[in-house]
């Protein structure tokens, strides 16, 4: 008889001890293997339900692992998602919280990890698994089936969902979720639920389960039948365009997606999440596509007869509701996950972007696309609409175009007076990248700072742009700074562009970045509304419903604006704050913050509504209203059908 050598733990001590000795092992951008921790640490709050069992798991199996205290839930779970992002997915931090109201917090961030496909490890405690104390405080009771918790509520957001009702049941479990954790096919958020008493109960475990493991994030190849399949599309394309997916940031194929692209002169534009993997100034660089487009990727992307997908999703935003690419437009894409791949009756190349292209571009020696001063054009143009943006002011009406018509003007012109602000929206990012240094990182999540960004931001460097727009999740951007910032360290910057909406939605890992030191820079744009869903409202012949902040008069919630004052808000954190209304304050408080070491800075920059930018041939569909009293709902319900006449069916 073999003896097995064991080790009796607690459920959350064995936890604890098996995320200590969890490696990832990978080849890098300069393909060097490499290989290190692939837990960073815990985000941690603790609560009924975590505070005793699981606290004294990491008291006691601690070593290399750095344990964060965060102040909401979701915010520490949303700092874990920008962690992993930022690291291209090849480190995490777990998360975990009390039963109840606390677990159900991190459902949000759980489907922030889930949609943009980033490695997330949420540990929510649970009810108890003997049920004896039954109800016990925070336990939602379901009467038609007592094994319901509040954590099935992840099921809906997560890769992998599991329980562990006994404490040996915690090996198979952690080995599947550390298999979906680190499969780039298959990754997102991952939930190990673990009730109160069995966090607590032990089991002689097999040391062989604490031992070194090395988990290895393999290069699916493709296939020769499928690189030869693409090929034959590819040859047969005079128009060709390449988009760029955040799936060739996270392969590090930066250089193989560029030498492709140079060496066959086919133009690429790019999605939020694969921004930057190309400086902007590349001559082949069309900035970002479809709703959130400009017009250089837009107007190439219409005439285009052949679309190589590389690494994305085709989320509605990047196809423009599917009716950016006309019918006669193919496509090939390459993809690690066999779902993505088979997109838009695409020819499929089922791989990993480093391995594929290269292959690929073996088996097209000889082609060209038919491009000739097209491309030129089509940046000229949009530089050219760049400098407008960039100069924009309020008193300038030429410059200035109302995002909707000039009837809402009154919006922006009523802002003005009641918060004595000038700034307009696309000239203060302007100003702002202009100021930033070129490897420091930018982040943002929702509102209309998303699609400005997409559109007018000019990284300088590669993988400084950390947009979440898989789910634009607002509150992400204050706890998605700090995540970058643990990333990144000290010897950058990161700069949050977060609007007042989601400001006021979450940011208490604020107080985090000031307990710990960690200099996250926020730069809150003002504009007493949430801006683009105001637009969305509005332009769709509705009129202003909760989506403005004002003060209630006799009509409603259409008084003044409200005057927040936010940089007293993060003052009293203990921030550094400043105050914004002039371009001038702007320049002087960017300079003045580069100075300050060890804690967050604020900007609390008014900017005035309706101010961003709008358009370049895209369509977004959204639910029109087919019968109303509004002529305006009317006409919109008729361009949207004009619309949907045009859009791919699927």
């Amino acid at each position: 008889m073999i003896h097995m050598e064991t080790v009796r733990l607690t459920a959350s001590q064995a936890l604890v001890r098996f995320l200590e000795n969890q490696y990832i092992s990978y080849i890098d951008m300069d393909g060097n293997e490499q290989e290190h921790k692939f837990v960073k640490g815990i985000f941690m709050l603790p609560g009924h339900g975590n505070v005793v069992g699981f606290a004294n798991g990491v008291e006691q199996e601690l070593k290399d692992m750095i344990v964060y205290q965060g102040k909401n839930e979701q915010g520490m779970a949303q700092a874990a998602v920008a962690f992993a992002k930022q690291m291209k997915r090849k480190q995490i931090f777990a998360v975990t919280s009390s039963v109840g109201p606390g677990a159900a917090n991190m459902v949000t961030a759980c489907g922030t990890a889930t949609a943009n496909n980033i490695p997330l490890l949420v540990l929510p405690g649970d009810v108890y698994a003997c049920r004896q104390p039954d109800p016990v405080l925070q336990q939602v009771e379901q009467t038609h089936n007592l094994s319901i918790s509040t954590n099935d509520a992840f099921k809906a957001v997560c890769r992998y969902w599991d329980r562990i009702v006994r404490p040996e049941q915690l090996m198979s479990a952690m080995i599947s979720a550390f298999r979906v954790l680190t499969d780039p096919a298959n990754t997102g958020a991952v939930c190990v639920a673990m009730p109160q008493d069995v966090e607590g109960e032990a089991y002689d475990y097999p040391e062989s389960f604490f031992k070194k493991r090395v988990w290895r994030l393999e290069r699916r190849p493709a296939t020769e039948a499928a690189l030869a399949d693409a090929a034959e599309a590819i040859r047969k394309a005079k128009r060709p365009m390449l988009v760029c997916g955040g799936g060739v940031r996270y392969s590090e194929a930066h250089a193989e997606f560029l030498h492709f692209a140079e060496t066959f002169n086919i133009p690429f534009g790019e999605t939020q999440a694969g921004k930057s993997a190309v400086v902007w100034t590349h001559p082949l660089n069309l900035g970002g596509m479809g709703v959130t487009g400009c017009s250089a990727a837009n107007d190439i992307a219409k005439k285009a007869d052949l679309v190589i997908g590389v690494g994305t999703r085709y989320t509605d935003f990047t196809t423009s509701s599917k009716w950016l690419f006309k019918d006669n437009c193919k496509f090939v894409n390459i993809n690690v996950s066999e779902f993505q791949a088979l997109k838009l009756e695409a020819v499929p190349v089922v791989a990993d972007a480093k391995d594929a292209l290269p292959r690929l571009e073996k088996l097209l020696e000889g082609y060209k696309s038919g491009y000739t001063t097209e491309i030129a054009a089509a940046k000229e143009k949009w530089l050219k609409e760049l400098e407008r943006l960039d100069g924009i002011t309020f008193e300038d009406k030429k410059s200035w175009k109302p995002i909707i018509n000039d009837a809402n003007a009154d919006s922006a012109k009523r802002f003005a007076k009641d918060l004595n602000a000038q700034l307009c929206q696309t000239t203060v990012l302007g100003a702002i990248n202009a100021m930033m240094d070129d490897e420091d990182v930018a982040i943002g999540a929702a509102g209309s700072l998303p699609g400005d960004m997409q559109r007018v931001w000019r990284p300088k460097a590669v993988d400084t742009y950390n947009m979440e727009y898989g789910y634009s999740t607002m509150g992400y951007e204050v706890a998605g700074a700090l995540g970058v910032k643990l990333a990144i360290g000290d010897k950058h910057e990161v700069y949050a562009f977060c609007g007042d909406g989601s400001f006021n939605m979450l940011h208490g890992e604020l107080i985090t970045a000031c307990q710990e030191h960690k200099k996250i820079n926020i730069c809150l744009f003002d504009n007493a509304s949430f801006g683009c869903i105001n637009n969305l409202q509005v332009g769709h012949g509705n009129v202003t419903l909760c989506t403005e902040l004002r003060y209630r008069n006799k009509e409603g919630l259409f008084g003044d604006f409200m005057d927040i004052d936010y940089a007293k808000v993060a003052e009293a954190y203990g921030c550094k704050a400043y105050h914004v209304r002039t371009m001038e304050e702007l320049v002087a408080a960017f300079e003045d913050a580069k100075k300050v070491k060890n804690r967050p800075v604020l900007f609390d920059i008014k900017v005035l509504p309706k101010t961003m930018t709008d358009g370049y041939g895209s369509w977004w569909r959204v639910g029109d209203t087919e019968v109303s009293e509004r002529q305006e709902n009317l006409d919109a319900y008729a361009s949207h059908l004009e619309h949907v006449k045009d859009a791919r069916k699927y």
